[in-house]
């Protein structure tokens, strides 16, 4: 085994402790970053946070899940496309999501989210990565038709 893979529990923690999924977008990225991060419009497009009414809790966004109650918060509105927000989980667990959306040129953008892996199974990276991968094609297929 190398010195940059190490086996705990059935669970393979690695030099890929994070994942990058991307997304190319026929939108211009304002238009994007002004949807996307709208947390009103989360339930929309990220299955995870799908379920219901989303409310504002003084500094952050309270919303129905597939998981239960969550809390979301995310970095204020910029001009470099960063949409990096905190979502904490019934448990109390808080799960920092780093999410961009990148400028390709006047017509088309990146949307570009890190998943990072945290205490998960490689199964459960491999799982969470394909949920993020659906979500952002349905931000595509959102983004697209508007």
């Amino acid at each position: 085994m190398s010195d940059s893979t190490q086996q705990t529990e059935g669970t393979t923690a690695s030099a890929g402790a994070s994942r990058h999924l991307d997304i190319v977008i026929e939108r211009p990225w304002r238009a994007v970053y002004e949807f996307a991060s709208d947390p009103r419009n989360l339930p929309r497009w990220a299955a995870g946070l799908a379920g219901g009414e989303v409310k504002r809790d003084v500094t952050q966004w309270s919303m129905s899940s597939p998981m239960g109650r969550v809390l979301v918060s995310f970095v204020p509105e910029n001009e470099y496309g960063v949409m990096d927000h905190t979502v904490t989980l019934p448990s109390g667990e808080s799960v920092m999501n780093p999410l961009r959306v990148l400028g390709l040129d006047e017509r088309r953008c990146e949307v570009v989210f890190t998943l990072r892996r945290g205490a998960m199974s490689d199964s459960e990276f491999a799982e969470d990565a394909a949920a993020v991968a659906e979500d952002l094609v349905t931000l595509k297929e959102i983004c697209e038709q508007g």
